[in-house]
């Protein structure tokens, strides 16, 4: 197989560390912000009606920078995930678009992560004390932006992975996602509900759906780790298309 330039086996590491920096920062302000909550006693939010705090009440009170940092560094790590893997694919380090809906559902893909993203950084500056109509607006946003981000990516992935049978670490990826998502998106369903009907069901729900995000977030590493010893235009749609054997034992 002939490359187009020097093989950097350590450069994925460059790209690597953004969708890990952003789930190291998400898991650990929920874990500071539920152990400060049980430290301090367990006391009861003026924002809080149950007897088990949510996320966005502990956020509401002296937490707030933490709870705002927490969500700005999480929701820009998860966007520049998605806009790092959209770039090596078009520039080869990862299997390229053999065809326009691949391109589309990718760039899909980034705009839900990014209306997510923004939504998350939102709903901590609009605490649930101060706006809270403003605040559960932006949740939702939040929500539907990440579950159309995975939606989308996992078609990607899916049609990717049908255009290369061998590719078997490709149906890894959209398999992983898929399952994560789907737990996630169930849960947030019930959340909806239990959010106006038991509220220290909702936030048991939140907490758990909180954590389980941290994962989906994990799965941008291994996306991107496949980059590691390609060269840029190794893996363009072209040569793809000339020789699809070169996407065996690349993906």
């Amino acid at each position: 197989m002939a490359n187009n330039g020097p093989v950097h086996p350590h450069r994925h590491w460059q790209y690597v560390w953004i969708p890990l920096i952003g789930a190291a920062v998400w898991f650990g302000m929920l874990w500071a912000m539920l152990i400060v909550w049980l430290a301090q006693g367990r006391p009861r939010y003026v924002s809080q009606e149950g007897s088990i705090a949510y996320i966005s009440d502990i956020g509401a009170s002296g937490l707030k920078p933490l709870f705002i940092v927490g969500c700005a560094i999480t929701a820009l790590s998860f966007f520049l995930s998605l806009v790092v893997e959209r770039f090596f694919r078009h520039t080869g380090r990862l299997v390229g678009h053999l065809r326009r809906r691949e391109t589309v559902f990718g760039i899909l893909a980034m705009l839900g992560s990014f209306i997510g993203g923004l939504g998350l950084l939102l709903l901590s500056i609009f605490d649930t004390k101060r706006y809270k109509s403003e605040h559960r607006a932006f949740l939702l946003v939040f929500i539907i932006g990440v579950a159309l981000s995975a939606i989308f990516t996992i078609l990607e992935y899916r049609w990717l992975s049908r255009d290369f049978a061998e590719a078997r670490k490709l149906r890894y990826a959209y398999v992983a996602k898929a399952v994560i998502a789907l737990i996630l998106i169930c849960l947030a369903i019930a959340f909806g509900i239990t959010l106006y009907h038991s509220n220290n069901a909702g936030a048991v729900l939140e907490w758990i759906i909180a954590f389980g995000f941290t994962f989906y977030l994990l799965t941008f590493f291994y996306d991107l780790r496949l980059s590691k010893g390609v060269a840029d235009g190794e893996l363009t749609r072209e040569k793809l298309r000339e020789h699809p054997s070169l996407a065996q034992g690349r993906v």
